[in-house]
């Protein structure tokens, strides 16, 4: 009697993380058969970054590629070589997609199960979280679109600098409002130069409020970073 392989199904979901310093844009958990494998697992890490989201689909953390992939689905705050992450083999199998050969390098007693899905479903939930914006925060939303905006518009690239980072700057839960930072967006860029040469880092510390509409705040901080050179307005970083 031929074995029954259970099929699983997928559902990605946004979290702001705890530990928002390490990486301030969302996390994105796969809940499978509405379990959050990962929190089960590897508690201690971060889920994949929703940044990592963007652009074309193959380009995706768990896009499903011709060749069997090995991908770090969780890291923690420190580095995969303090800590330990936990990886996955992400591969295809006719019309499922498989999760496999799974390791733990926090904890190598602590692994899931593989798990298959339905291809269909399972390239639909990537596509469905890929354009997910429900989670955003307005300092999200102006984060995403002020980075498009510079990043089109070449200005870093006139003045011979790369735009590094939008980043959404979020206030701090649980302190005093004396004691935590304005929310808002820190962009970095660096400028270009040669090889050997010190590379000069520039941010601009940007504010976002909750009382105006996000189009009119991205069309003021835009206006803001092209008004002059970036390398004058912007603070270096030491």
């Amino acid at each position: 009697m031929a074995e029954h392989l259970t099929i699983s199904t997928l559902i990605l979901q946004h979290r702001i993380p705890d530990d928002w310093a390490a990486d301030p844009w969302a996390e994105v958990h796969p809940l499978i058969d509405g379990v959050d494998v990962l929190k089960e697992v590897h508690p201690e890490g971060l889920g994949l970054s929703c940044r990592h989201w963007r652009g074309p689909a193959e380009s995706w953390p768990l896009a499903v590629t011709e060749e069997p992939r090995r991908i770090m689905i969780t890291e923690p705050t420190c580095t995969a070589g303090c800590c330990g992450a936990l990886y996955v083999t992400i591969r295809r199998e006719g019309d499922q997609v498989i999760w496999g050969a799974w390791e733990n390098t926090s904890n190598i007693t602590a692994v899931p199960a593989d798990f298959r899905f339905d291809s269909a479903q399972y390239e639909a939930e990537l596509a469905r979280a890929a354009a997910d914006r429900s989670w955003e925060e307005p300092v999200d939303t102006v984060a995403r679109l002020l980075e498009q905006t510079l990043a089109d518009s070449g200005w870093f690239e006139r003045w011979g600098c790369v735009l590094t980072n939008c980043w959404p700057r979020r206030e701090e839960p649980g302190l005093p409002e004396e004691f935590t930072s304005p929310q808002g967006v820190d962009v970095d860029f660096h400028q270009v130069r040669g090889p050997g040469e010190r590379t000069d880092l520039y941010r601009y510390e940007l504010f976002v409020t909750r009382d105006h509409p996000v189009e009119e705040q991205v069309r003021r901080l835009t206006d803001l970073v092209l008004a002059d050179d970036p390398r004058k307005t912007a603070e270096m970083q030491r």
